[in-house]
C-alpha cells in the first residue's frame, strides 16, 4: 500500500479551487493525500493557491508539474478541449489520473488514452462517478429485478447552466483566486452544455440502464453572443442539443442539454415501463433516496463544501492506488458517454442515425444499494 498519494492540481480555476484545493487541504485526507504541486498558465495564479491552501510547490507550466518526482497523481481540472492532450503527456509522465469531466471530446480520443494507460499501468478515473450515489443503485436494482416491467421510454436532460457559470463566485472578484475567466464553456472543441452538464445525465441513464446502441439528433446554438463583466464572449458551439437514444428492444430515451426549460429532475432520468415508472428519485409512493445516502468520502467538512461529488471522484483515484481497489468510475463508462455526445453532434450534422460501437462493465445487482 502507498502511504500517501501527492496530488497535483492541474489548473487552479474553479473546479481546481473549489473541488480539489479546498478539498485536499483539509486535515482528515492527509494520512492518504495531500498536495504536493498545482500548476496554471495564468502568472501569479498558481503561487496564489499554493499559498492559500498549503500546496507543496506551483508552477506555471504542466511540464514541470508533470517532472516533480513528489506527484504520483494529477487531477485535471483544465478546460474539456485540453483533457486528451494532457492525459497522455501524464501517461508518458507515469502519472495517475483523474479527469474531470467530460474525460475528452471524442471516442478515439478516449481510446487512446484508455489503451496507453494500459500499457504504461497508469490508472485512471473519469468523472462524474454517478453510480457511487446509492439512490442511482436502487433504480438500477429495480431496473435488473424487473420491478418497473418492459421498458418503454425515458427522459433526462439539463439547462440553464450556462448562466450559472457566469455567475460563479470565483469569477465576481479582482483577485488571481477569483476573476475566473469562463469563455471557454461557449466554445469549440469542449464547450457547450453536452459536455459540461448533460454528461451527468447520461452516466446516470447509461450507468443503471447499460450501455446504447444507437443515437440520432438534433442540435444548433441559439445565443452567439454572451456577456461577461462588460466584455462579450463569441459563442460557437451548440447550446441546445436533443437526442434521441436507442437503448434495443424498442426502448427509447429523450436526452436534452439546452438553455432553457426542463422535464425532468434535475439530473435524474425519468423511466417508464408496462409495470411502473421511477421519475427522479421516487418509484411511485417510494422515495429512493435515504437521509444517511453520502457517496463513500463524504464526511465531516466535506459535507459543507461544493462539489464534493469531484471531490469523491479524486478519492476513488487514491484509493484505487493505495488499496488497488478499482472504482466504478471508470474510464470505459466515459469513453461509452462521449462516443453518445460524439455521435449526437454527427447525427445532427448528418441527418442520419449513429450506431454506438463500445460498452463497459455495469454494476451488478449484488453490488447495488438495498431498496428502503
Amino acid at each position: 500500500m502507498t502511504e500517501r498519494v501527492g496530488m497535483g492540481v492541474v489548473g487552479a480555476g474553479s473546479i481546481g479551487i473549489r473541488a480539489a484545493l479546498a478539498h485536499l487541504s483539509l486535515v482528515d485526507v492527509q494520512d492518504r493525500v495531500y498536495l504536493a504541486a498545482v500548476c496554471d498558465p495564468v502568472p501569479g495564479r498558481a503561487q496564489a493557491a499554493a499559498e492559500r491552501y498549503g500546496v507543496g510547490a506551483a508552477y506555471e507550466s504542466y511540464e514541470d508539474l508533470l517532472a516533480d518526482p513528489t506527484v504520483d497523481a494529477v487531477t485535471l481540472c483544465t478546460p474539456i478541449g485540453l483533457h486528451y492532450e494532457q492525459g497522455m503527456q501524464a501517461i508518458a509522465a507515469g502519472k495517475h489520473i483523474h479527469f474531470n469531466k467530460t474525460m475528452t471530446v471524442t471516442r478515439a480520443e478516449a481510446d487512446e488514452l484508455i489503451e496507453q494507460a494500459a500499457r504504461q499501468d497508469v490508472r485512471l478515473v473519469a468523472s462524474p462517478g454517478m453510480m457511487l450515489w446509492p439512490h442511482n443503485q436502487r433504480i438500477r436494482r429495480l431496473v435488473l429485478e424487473e420491478r418497473l416491467g418492459t421498458l418503454v421510454w425515458a427522459a433526462t436532460g439539463a439547462s440553464g447552466v450556462a448562466q450559472y457559470h457566469l455567475d460563479e463566485e470565483v469569477r465576481q472578484g479582482d483577485d488571481l483566486l477569483s476573476n475566473i475567466d469562463p469563455s471557454w464553456y461557449f466554445r469549440r472543441p469542449g464547450g457547450g452544455p453536452q459536455y459540461d452538464v448533460t454528461v451527468y445525465c447520461l452516466h446516470n441513464l447509461t450507468g443503471i440502464l447499460g450501455p446504447a446502441q444507437r443515437v440520432t439528433a438534433m442540435s444548433g446554438l441559439v445565443i452567439p453572443e454572451r456577456e461577461f463583466r462588460g466584455n462579450k464572449i463569441a459563442c460557437d458551439m451548440d447550446d441546445s442539443t436533443m437526442l434521441l437514444v436507442d437503448f434495443g428492444g424498442s426502448f427509447f430515451t429523450f436526452v436534452y442539454g439546452t438553455v432553457t426549460g426542463k422535464l425532468t429532475d434535475g439530473f435524474q432520468p425519468s423511466i417508464f415501463g408496462t409495470g411502473g415508472a421511477v421519475v427522479g428519485t421516487r418509484f411511485g409512493d417510494l422515495d429512493l433516496t435515504q437521509p444517511h445516502d453520502l457517496m463513500p468520502h463524504h464526511v465531516g467538512e466535506h459535507l459543507v463544501l461544493g462539489e464534493r461529488h469531484v471531490y469523491e471522484d479524486m478519492m476513488q483515484l487514491v484509493d484505487w492506488i493505495r488499496e488497488d481497489k478499482p472504482s466504478v468510475a471508470t474510464a470505459e463508462h466515459a469513453r461509452h458517454v462521449i462516443e453518445i455526445i460524439e455521435a449526437g453532434y454527427a447525427a445532427a450534422e448528418t441527418g442520419e442515425t449513429q450506431t454506438l460501437t463500445t460498452t463497459f462493465e455495469t454494476l451488478p445487482l449484488e453490488e447495488c444499494a438495498a431498496l428502503p
